[in-house]
């Protein structure tokens, strides 16, 4: 954390998880400081994870898995193309993890969505930056430019979690299911319980009440039912005022998850110090 927050960014959040073990950094600012704060980030993570002893129920191919450059404000997707790739090349040169750019700083069509790079053996090509597929204790990261993405878990009242699975496969779109929904099932230890894993790529574009209804009903057919559900990170503002219901499902959700609520909040401050 400190890394990140030396470089001069806004803290917004950070959130770790056992069962995935996988920890989601939210930070914002300027555009350098942005960039800066990444790369340090990704050095921080290379220097203190060995993935060969990672373990965690989540996909990852680094221990600096996935850094996305998200327009704010002002900001566009074309600005955040530039920031990704000046970023990756900083990455290799200062700490030697390989680079994988994807979402709209691919460098290659078929590199565009995330799932596609990471897999087992990456995709059998050579990283975009760097000479090697992968460090040999930090993995590689994927570096990429994309709009907001909304990550949400919905648990099962069971531990089955092929149940999870089939709701995953009916729900997401490679399946046939909602357009800009990606979903996996897995067990989550310390809950004892089947998780439906979530990233919601374009929130404008699903009718998010539906989805929610479509993994009870789906629930509910294979025998069982919804625990709880969570929100990962933040959300912005319009997507709460466009379906209000499915965010309050959430059990941790209150107003200091929309990212406009907690830039002002953390502004006003610092007015103050």
């Amino acid at each position: 954390m400190d890394a990140i927050a030396g470089a001069g960014v806004m803290m917004l959040g950070w959130e770790s998880d056992a069962d995935h073990n996988r920890s989601v950094v939210t930070f914002a600012g300027e555009a350098d400081a942005v960039m800066e704060a990444a790369i340090r980030g990704v050095g921080k993570a290379a220097e203190l994870i060995d993935l060969n002893a990672h373990q965690g129920v989540h996909p990852r191919v680094g221990a600096a898995d996935v850094v996305p450059f998200v327009p704010l404000a002002e900001a566009t997707i074309e600005q955040c193309i530039a920031i990704a790739h000046h970023a990756g090349s900083e990455i290799w040169s200062r700490f030697g993890v390989p680079v994988y750019f994807y979402e709209a700083a691919a460098k290659a069509p078929e590199r565009r969505r995330l799932e596609r790079v990471r897999r087992r053996g990456f995709d059998g090509r050579a990283p975009d930056v760097g000479d090697i597929p992968a460090h040999s204790t930090a993995g590689a990261s994927i570096v990429g430019a994309r709009e907001i993405l909304i990550a949400f878990n919905v648990n099962l009242a069971t531990p089955d979690v092929e149940i999870a699975a089939a709701i995953a496969r009916k729900i997401r779109e490679s399946s046939g299911g909602f357009r800009f929904v990606k979903a996996m099932g897995r067990y989550l230890i310390s809950r004892a319980c089947a998780q439906v894993s979530m990233n919601l790529t374009n929130y404008a574009e699903i009718p998010m009440n539906r989805l929610y209804a479509s993994i009870e009903e789906t629930a509910s057919a294979l025998g069982t039912q919804v625990r709880e559900s969570q929100l990962v990170g933040l959300v912005p503002r319009r997507a709460c005022e466009m379906a209000p219901e499915f965010f309050n499902r959430a059990e941790n959700f209150d107003a200091s998850r929309v990212i406009e609520t907690r830039i002002a909040t953390m502004k006003m401050s610092a007015g103050h110090d």
